[in-house]
């Protein structure tokens, strides 16, 4: 029924593949090529088409790891994109098919009821329905008055990513002995060829950057990809001050906040004092699930 096919590097794939995703049910702009791409010389990408009577059907952005095809590493989520009439039914058979592949909420029922998937990472992210919002924890709302006091300002500016990355890198370092995901160039990069979904605010205190966040924005979700703040960023409260202007002022008619992950250890640890900052913004846990099917043959 499906005729499925390696996606490969070439101007007509890439072309129908960010087509695709552009008019797809699930796709963002994280799907996209240009994006998947900055890091190609970190993964062996082996993403799927799906064809059905020669129409492009779905994609499944994947990379292959030894005999295990990942869902794809690099990227914050992923599953299967699918078109905008895609039914269940069409979906759990194009999982049956993929039986001599790799797998691929459709695509979770598919996956459980096709292929006995195993549930093998819950991650816990926050997030606020903005039309449902809930009211802040006292704590949030004193920090961000706090910081306003204290002469914070906080402001869109896309031209501060370097004093940001030197903030974030430290405070990782310091805090978790880890690094950001994207080096500063290849966050310059994204935020260049997107620059209207990679979006970075900042608080400053006398014209120093003391804390910020990078926002993902898609037309459903917007997604606090980073988030951190310098020793006197933490004690004078920037990181209240500033989801104050977010989510308060700038955004608060997108559908979802996203707030990211608040685990370590593939979902064994959860880190109370971090999903505690973002439940008193009124963020609510949805879960990120990863499954391992074993394939046949």
């Amino acid at each position: 029924m499906f005729d499925i096919r390696q996606y490969t590097d070439n101007d007509s794939d890439s072309t129908a593949w960010n087509d695709f995703v552009m008019r797809s049910k699930q796709g963002t702009f994280l799907f996209d090529r240009r994006y998947m791409d900055y890091h190609r010389d970190r993964f062996s990408d082996y993403s799927l088409l799906f064809y059905k009577k020669g129409k492009l059907y779905a994609l499944l952005p994947a990379n292959i790891d030894g005999d295990t095809l990942w869902s794809h590493q690099g990227l914050t989520y992923g599953g299967l994109i699918t078109n905008t009439h895609a039914t269940t039914a069409e979906v759990c058979t194009l999982f049956e098919e993929l039986n001599a592949y790799l797998p691929a909420e459709e695509d979770l029922y598919a996956i459980f009821n096709r292929c006995q998937a195993r549930l093998m990472v819950r991650n816990v992210s926050s997030t606020i329905e903005q039309a449902k919002a809930l009211k802040w924890r006292r704590i949030r709302q004193f920090g961000a008055d706090k910081a306003y006091k204290e002469g914070i300002s906080v402001a869109c500016d896309d031209n501060a990513y370097a004093d940001f990355w030197q903030v974030l890198t430290e405070n990782l370092q310091h805090t978790y002995h880890t690094r950001p995901v994207h080096t500063l160039a290849e966050i310059s990069l994204l935020h260049g060829a997107f620059p209207d979904n990679i979006r970075l605010y900042v608080a400053r205190l006398n014209d120093k950057v003391i804390g910020g966040t990078v926002l993902f924005i898609t037309p459903q979700v917007v997604h606090a990809q980073y988030i951190s703040a310098t020793p006197e960023g933490k004690h004078l409260h920037a990181i209240d001050a500033i989801f104050r202007k977010v989510l308060t002022e700038d955004y608060r008619d997108c559908r979802y906040f996203d707030f990211g992950i608040s685990n370590e250890d593939r979902g064994r640890y959860l880190n109370e004092g971090l999903i505690y900052q973002k439940e008193g913004f009124g963020g609510r846990a949805v879960c990120y699930d990863w499954y391992d099917w074993n394939v046949e043959g």
